[in-house]
Formats: C-alpha cells, sequence, structure tokens
C-alpha cells in the first residue's frame, strides 16, 4: 500500500496581489480559493516534496480516494484491464468519479472495468508534468454533466513555464526488483504574440516479480493449511473428484520443471499429484513500462482581446505483466461446469488438467500492452465589454490499446492430450476418448507447445469529441454586498468505443475463454448556467442548472440537474459552507452494447434443494459452478445522485487553514447485473407448490434465463444463467472529512504540519427493492472497504534545504474468512530536498521508511495472501532526483 500524505491547501494570495482563479467546481471567476463546496489542491511542490512516483500513488493519498480498486497483480485486472488503474472517491465505483485533464473529459480506457463498465485510467497521466491536482468531494453534474456523482477529479498541466527544466529520477527497492528510470523536459518559449510550453516525460519501469519477495515466493506462505500445499502442476481425477495418482516415477521425471520445484505432492482427502510450490510466484507485482507522453499548449495572440490556443497530448506505453502460467484441463465447451470424459484406456470416468511451465514455454510468458493516447484541442477565448469572458474550443481525445497474451487452442490441445473423440459413453453422457494416462505426465518440447497455444490479440479503442462555448462574467451587476458572477455553457459531442477482440476469442476457440464484444456510440448535447450572488457583505449564494440529453442506439435519455451553495463568512478567516446537488451518470456504453459472452460464477440451486428435501445449510446442490451468460442491456436508464456536504473553514492567515466537512453520497437507480441468486430462487418458487404462478412473466423470464443439465446428467442440476444489466441497486454513504495545515516560520527554518481525515459514518447497499440493506463496512459485507483513512506530513524548510516526513493510517479492513477485521496499517515516507543552486536542485526520497509489509492475515488463503487492492510487497524503496534549469526564473 502506498504511504499518503496530507494535501496541501491553495494558499491565500498576498496582499495587493488578489487575482481572479477558477477552481474546479465552479466556472465563475473569483478571488476566493474557498467556495461553498470543497475542494482540497495538491500541487507540483507537495508531489515532489511527499514522493509521489506516479499518479495511482497520488490519488491513493486522498483520504476521499476509499474504494478497493484492481490493483496491477490482480486476475481481473489482467483479464479485463491490463496496465489500467482508477481513482474511487467514496469506494461508489471509478464510474462515479469523473475524471478532467485541464478541466476537459478525456478518452476512456477502451476495455471495461471488471468486464463491465467504462471509467477513465489514471496510469498513463505523466506525474512529474503535472502543475496540480484539484479534487471535488460531491456531486459535479450542474457543471460538467453526467459521470461527477461521488466527485472530480481535475488535472491541471504545466503551463506557465520559461527557461528549459530538465529532471532525471532513478528508483530502486531494496530487495530487488523494480527498477525504474525516468526523464523529464519541460519549458517555454515566446515570441512576439506567439507562446509555447510544454513537456515530455520518458519513462522506463522494469517489473517486480512474486518469486522476488518471501512473503508470496511460494504456496508454504499461506497462513491457511489447505492452500499451503503445492499448486496442480499435472493432475487426474475421478468422477468424485478423487485424485487418481501419477504413475510410478512419473513425478521424479518432471522434477526439473518451475525451476527443478516439481514433487510428487498430496492433497488431503483428495490425492496424489505432480505438483510445484514455486510456481505460484510466476507473477508481477509490479507491471513493467516503457512510456512516452508529452503535453503542451500553442497560444497567438490576435489582439488584446482575442488569442488562439491549442492544447496537446500526446503519450505511448508499453506494458507487460503477468498473472499466472497458461494451463488446460480438459472441458466440454468454453467455462464449462462439467469437465468430465468417459477414458476408455482405464474404464472409468476422468478430468485432466495441467499447468505449462517456464522451461516448456520458453520463458514467461507475459501480456503485452501497447497503449496509445493522444488529445487535442484548438480554441479561441478572449473578452469583450468591460467583463464578459468567452471560449469556444473543441475537444477530440483518442484511446487506444493493442493486447497480446498466451491462450492455449482447446481442440489442438484436446487432440494432443486425448486423441480424436469416439463417441459418447451411454451409462455416463460424457465423451469418450482413449488415451494412456501417461501422456499427460511429459514436458513438452518448445515446438509442441507452440502448436497448441498462440497470442490471442484486441486491439480496442475509444474516443470523445466536444464543442464547447462558454460565456463568464464575474461582474454581471453590482449588488450592494458586491458584483453578480455568472457563467454558461453550451456543448456537443459524440462518444463511441470498440472492444475488437479476436474474433476467436467470442467462440470455444480457447479454453476457458470466450469473451464478449462491444460497440456502440451516442451523440450528447447540454446547456447549463451558473451564478454567484452576494446577498450581504458576509452571505453568498451559488447555484447551478443544467440539462444534459444522450441519443444512442434504440434509445435516448434527458437529464437536468442542479446545485445550490452558501458560504457565510462572518469574519474574512471564517467560513461556514454548505451544498447540495443533483447528479446523473448516462447510461454506460459498455452496459449498453456488451455482446454476448460467458463468465465462471456459483449458486445455490434451490429446485433441487427442495425436490430433495434437503436444507440449504447442508445441501448437496449449494455454491454450485454454473455458466454465467452476459449480454448488455440497451433500455437502461441514467443512474440518478444526490450529494449534501457541509462545514466550516477556519483561514486566518495562509500560514493555518483548518476545515471539517460533512457529507452525504446517494446513489439510485445504479446499474447492476440481474442476480443469479434472485433468478435460482423465482425458479424455485415457480415450480408446482410454490409461491408464484408458473405462466406469470416473472416465471416465464426466469425459466428462460436458467438452463439445466438433462435429468441423467449432474443430477440435472443447473448449467448456466442468462443475465445481464438493470437500473435496480440503491447505495448511500456518509461521513466526514477533517483537514489541518499550519506552517510555524522560527529562526531556524518554517515547520508544515499536515493532516488530514475521513471517517465514513455508514456506507450501506441494496441490490434489490425488498432485500435486506447491506453494510458495506462490516465484516461480512463482501467489501473491503476502510472506515477510517488518515495521513499527516510535517515539513522543516530552510535556506535550500526541505525535509518531509508523511505518514498514513488505514483503518482496519474486514479479513478474508469474513467474521473480524485485521488491524490499522501504518506507513511512512521521508523526502530530503536541497537546492545546490537557484537552478539545480537535488532530492532523496524513501517510500516506506521502515520496510514494512501488508498487515497478516491469517485467514486470506488465496494468493499472494494479502488484500491486493489496499496493500502490497514492494518493500522500502530509494528514488534520487535531479533537477536543472536552463535559463528563466530560480527554481
Amino acid at each position: 500500500m502506498p504511504a499518503l500524505a496530507a494535501p496541501a491547501f491553495a494558499q491565500d494570495a498576498a496582499e495587493g496581489e488578489a487575482q481572479e482563479i477558477i477552481v474546479t467546481g465552479s466556472r465563475i471567476p473569483t478571488i476566493r480559493d474557498q467556495g461553498p463546496s470543497p475542494v482540497t489542491t495538491i500541487d507540483s511542490d507537495s508531489i515532489r516534496a511527499n514522493g509521489y512516483t506516479s499518479v495511482p500513488e497520488l490519488l491513493a493519498a486522498m483520504t476521499q480516494n476509499s474504494g478497493a480498486t484492481q490493483s496491477p497483480q490482480s486476475g481481473s485486472s489482467a483479464d479485463f484491464t491490463p496496465g489500467a488503474q482508477q481513482v474511487d472517491l467514496r469506494g461508489l465505483g471509478p464510474n462515479h468519479t469523473l475524471v478532467l485533464i485541464n478541466g476537459r473529459r478525456i478518452a476512456d480506457f477502451p476495455l471495461p472495468y471488471i468486464g463491465r463498465s467504462n471509467f477513465t485510467d489514471i496510469s498513463n497521466i505523466p506525474v512529474s508534468l503535472i502543475d496540480k491536482v484539484e479534487i471535488l468531494s460531491g456531486a459535479g453534474s450542474a457543471i460538467y454533466g453526467s459521470d461527477a456523482i461521488a466527485g472530480v477529479v481535475n488535472f491541471k498541466m504545466k503551463e506557465k513555464l520559461d527557461g528549459i527544466t530538465l529532471d532525471y529520477r532513478h528508483g530502486r527497492t531494496e530487495h530487488g526488483g523494480g527498477m525504474s528510470h525516468r526523464i523529464t523536459a519541460t519549458g517555454g518559449w515566446s515570441s512576439g504574440g506567439f507562446n509555447i510550453v510544454g513537456g515530455i516525460e520518458y519513462l522506463d519501469q522494469r517489473p517486480l516479480w512474486g518469486f522476488q519477495r518471501s512473503i508470496q515466493d511460494s504456496t508454504d506462505d499461506s497462513p491457511v493449511a489447505s492452500t499451503a500445499i503445492a499448486r496442480r502442476t499435472f493432475y487426474r481425477a475421478n468422477e468424485d473428484v478423487d485424485y487418481l495418482s501419477p504413475p510410478d516415477g512419473a513425478c521424479d521425471a518432471l522434477s526439473h520443471l518451475n525451476g527443478g520445484s516439481v514433487f510428487l505432492a498430496n492433497r488431503p482427502r483428495y490425492g496424489d499429484y505432480c505438483g510445484s510450490k514455486a510456481s505460484i510466484g510466476y507473477g508481477t507485482i509490479i507491471s513493467g513500462r516503457k512510456g512516452f507522453n508529452s503535453f503542451g499548449t500553442l497560444s497567438y495572440e490576435l489582439s488584446d482581446n482575442a488569442k488562439l490556443f491549442t492544447d496537446f497530448q500526446f503519450g505511448i506505453s508499453k506494458v507487460r505483466l503477468m498473472y499466472d502460467v497458461t494451463s488446460w484441463a480438459f472441458e466440454q465447451s468454453s467455462s464449462s461446469a462439467d469437465n468430465n470424459f468417459f477414458n476408455a484406456f482405464t474404464g472409468q470416468v476422468e478430468d485432466w488438467g495441467r499447468q505449462f511451465t517456464p522451461e516448456e514455454t520458453g520463458g514467461f510468458e507475459m501480456q503485452r500492452s501497447k497503449q496509445t493516447t493522444y488529445s487535442i484541442t484548438p480554441g479561441v477565448r478572449g473578452n469583450f465589454g468591460n467583463s464578459w469572458n468567452y471560449e469556444l474550443s473543441f475537444n477530440y481525445s483518442r484511446y487506444k490499446s493493442v493486447v497480446r497474451w498466451p491462450q492455449i487452442i482447446n481442440s489442438k490441445a484436446k487432440d494432443f492430450f486425448l486423441g480424436p473423440q469416439l463417441g459418447i459413453d451411454e451409462d455416463s453422457q460424457y465423451p469418450i476418448f482413449n488415451r494412456d494416462p501417461a501422456t499427460l505426465y511429459r514436458a513438452l518440447t518448445r515446438a509442441e507447445y507452440d502448436s497448441i497455444s498462440a497470442d490471442t490479440v484486441y486491439r480496442p479503442y475509444s474516443w470523445t469529441s466536444n464543442l464547447q462555448a462558454t460565456l463568464t462574467n464575474g461582474e454581471l451587476f453590482q449588488l450592494p454586498a458586491g458584483p453578480v458572477g455568472f457563467a454558461a455553457v453550451a456543448e456537443y459531442g459524440k462518444q463511441g468505443y470498440n472492444l475488437r477482440p479476436d474474433p476467436l476469442a467470442l467462440t470455444d476457440y480457447y479454453y476457458s475463454w470466450k469473451d464478449s464484444s462491444g460497440e456502440g456510440k451516442r451523440s450528447h448535447a447540454a446547456v447549463g448556467g451558473e451564478v454567484r450572488v452576494p446577498l450581504l457583505d458576509f452571505v453568498t449564494v451559488t447555484g447551478a442548472g443544467r440539462y444534459d440529453y444522450f441519443r444512442f442506439d434504440g434509445g435516448s435519455t434527458g437529464k437536468f440537474t442542479y446545485n445550490g451553495g452558501l458560504e457565510v463568512r462572518p469574519t474574512e478567516s471564517l467560513l461556514f459552507r454548505a451544498a447540495y446537488g443533483t447528479a446523473f451518470r448516462a447510461p454506460d456504453l459498455h452496459y449498453v452494447f456488451t455482446g454476448p459472452g460467458n463468465v465462471e460464477g456459483s449458486v445455490n440451486d434451490y429446485r433441487l434443494c427442495a425436490e430433495e428435501g434437503q436444507e440449504l445449510e447442508d445441501c448437496d446442490y449449494a455454491d454450485i459452478g454454473v455458466v454465467v451468460n452476459r449480454t448488455g442491456n440497451r433500455d437502461l436508464k441514467s443512474e440518478t445522485g444526490r450529494t449534501l456536504t457541509a462545514g466550516v473553514v477556519f483561514a486566518p492567515s495562509s500560514r493555518l487553514h483548518v476545515s471539517v466537512d460533512y457529507f452525504r453520497v446517494t446513489l439510485d437507480n445504479q446499474v447492476d447485473d440481474l442476480s443469479i441468486d434472485t433468478l435460482a430462487r423465482t425458479e424455485a418458487d415457480c415450480q408446482p407448490g410454490g409461491d408464484l404462478d408458473a405462466n406469470s412473466p416473472t416465471c416465464v423470464d426466469a425459466f428462460a434465463r436458467i438452463q439445466r443439465f438433462p435429468a441423467n446428467v449432474q443430477d440435472g442440476r443447473i448449467s448456466s444463467i442468462r443475465v445481464n444489466p438493470i437500473n435496480i441497486a440503491r447505495e448511500k454513504t456518509s461521513g466526514i472529512d477533517v483537514a489541518f495545515r499550519g506552517t510555524l516560520p522560527t529562526s531556524f527554518g518554517d515547520f508544515t504540519l499536515s493532516l488530514a481525515h475521513s471517517h465514513v459514518f455508514k456506507h450501506s447497499f441494496q441490490q434489490y427493492p425488498g432485500d435486506p440493506v447491506i453494510n458495506k463496512l462490516a465484516a461480512d459485507s463482501g467489501y473491503y472497504l476502510p472506515r477510517d483513512k488518515s495521513n499527516g506530513s510535517i515539513t522543516w524548510a530552510s535556506d535550500g534545504a526541505q525535509f518531509t516526513f508523511s505518514g498514513t493510517r488505514l483503518g482496519k479492513l474486514p479479513n478474508y474468512d469474513e467474521d473480524a477485521y485485521i488491524k490499522a496499517s501504518y506507513l511512512f515516507n521521508a523526502t530530503l530536498q536541497y537546492d545546490f543552486t537557484d537552478h539545480m536542485r537535488g532530492s532523496l526520497t524513501v517510500r516506506n521508511v521502515f520496510d514494512k509489509m501488508p498487515v497478516k492475515d491469517p485467514t486470506w488463503s488465496s494468493y499472494p495472501y494479502y488484500n491486493t487492492s489496499w496493500f502490497d510487497s514492494v518493500g522500502r524503496s530509494v528514488f534520487l532526483q535531479l533537477t536543472y534549469k536552463l535559463g528563466g526564473s530560480p527554481l
């Protein structure tokens, strides 16, 4: 888990230097940096002082970022969103946080989060080119439109530059692996009315492997005995899932595989097999990445009142990661719930499976992803009259990927290991093969492995375009208490995506992989306005309203959102503030347009349990494996949300800032998949003597969605269930944010203390009306969200030297068994920075100063034996950075 640091807040302008500013959450220029809604600002100096090495690390530092997002070493990330990372304000899901760059939207990551919803990838945003980050906690749809339910994160890139600044950073970990190099160059140039500023970054991040960390390099590291056993490198099992012992000497002949770690292993109650304890570590903790990113702005002064500009961005990254080795087992079709066959050679029903080792595959087979992003925004801005400002711009952003990873070709592997199918066994109804088990227990040559494997290649892309006109006036007219501010915006744009999967991945061609396609686009128009009215010298009200309209193939939706705010300043240093706003999220493109595909799931077969008179707790058909067939829904409506914030700010000077804010977010009509458990219950209730009429639409729908095996196969249990997303769920969270920043000048330097804390009072979720309300903070909720998240830092600065020591506390989290909590965790960072001259600066950052590993959970039986959403095993790491500026003002 990355160490956190308290945010740096925007400082008050020095006396006599008040300038108009625009803070995320409002389009109206103002001289105040605090409005009715809380906005946290982290500037480039704080980013460097706290040693943030990437945007995901930076945002993980924010106490409001409380969702359990995917880790680079999670299987879901490797399968669906390789190399991408997310931000999740208030734990409401990454798709409910709006991410902007310079106040503008960027294209979504072209592959869906957990195979479901679109989101914004933050991993490709170069941290070294950021001027500041602003985080608005609360509804922002009345200003920015769709997606801004939990809040808004706006990255403002460096725009005011002079001279040329060169920066080199080198990083390495104490325990090996994960070395990195980063080179950055930024600069600006002016001639007459022409200006250009920009920057480039090159990053070379080497991978860090699981086998390079002692806490996850072997199954012996599991704290639970049932999983502290060798993995099944080669295995056979009978119809009762009892293992069939390997031929004599077979495991000894294979012992050179997996780095010499294969041996005759035993799983209690199941039997013997050829296994390895070391192959569990053949995955990456940190992905390898080589990338180039650039940002810039061109402008030309047409006159004193008009300026042409073009903002641009281009980036290309090559990401390499690995979750696990490839494997194969017999299956009749992709993700089939019944994988047995009749082996005529032995005269019994069997199940065969094996993993493929690096010695057979020619080394570690990594997933390779090439990610290309670019955006361009030409426009014109200027002013007219006494105080009118305008901007007309067109933004186009695109994100495309080429993703390759190894797959086993099911039919070729089946022929290779089992030979031709000889029919169907009359007694078991399983396919018949005739194969000597010795065929399974041998190492493949590289040529043999290549004959049954291939790279699957996806070429997804997404894009967004938006024409926007804004008109602002900070002094529309004067009231006794001050000027009335006004802003108006009109937008028209389009958005689209295309997964472009490997066509073979949409069939049963690959082993245990049948994906879904997805392609669609929509158009969007919006108009909105905002006012800021000083009612009294110490009372200001704000209001905004906006109407958005979306049209997509087969449907359309429109939504009006509004917000209102109140600022009360009894003194210049004291602010009482409150804001209420509505928000929405237009139907997610992937939720709407995703094609049919399969995922694995498990469900209770209530019908069979009832028919056999078994209680569910002891039923033979509880938690059985099924195939879940999933497709999109073009009838989805918008999700809606409401946010209330209220708090107080005390800031008597730029040296002291204290704020306390309450928040409450409610999300209605949330999109979620139909529940397979509910469908199975409904099917049982539709049986003769049940509570529902078998001819009712509810029962007819349930019967159509549930497929079963024939009565003489697998007892006729459920084999597959067909689902799609619907507007059904409701979620609500509330809590408090506290922040403090104070600076104490002394004769031997200035000391600055920053503290931030977020405490969640409640976080509830209800999937269906009438369902029990789930407390997502409870240990047994199925969610892993902290109630508390805190961070703090103390900085000493004097005569070009600066030292920052920062720490974080992550509150308790549920354990793996979900019957208790693991204790809170603490991590600390330190950065020493020194200006050798006005134009040369060096810094040393130590992340995870005390080399803390993840909090131990004695029940976490799943690899890597800790919660990867919140922790990692990188350990102590060190970064050296040198900055040199050619010309211009001092650093």
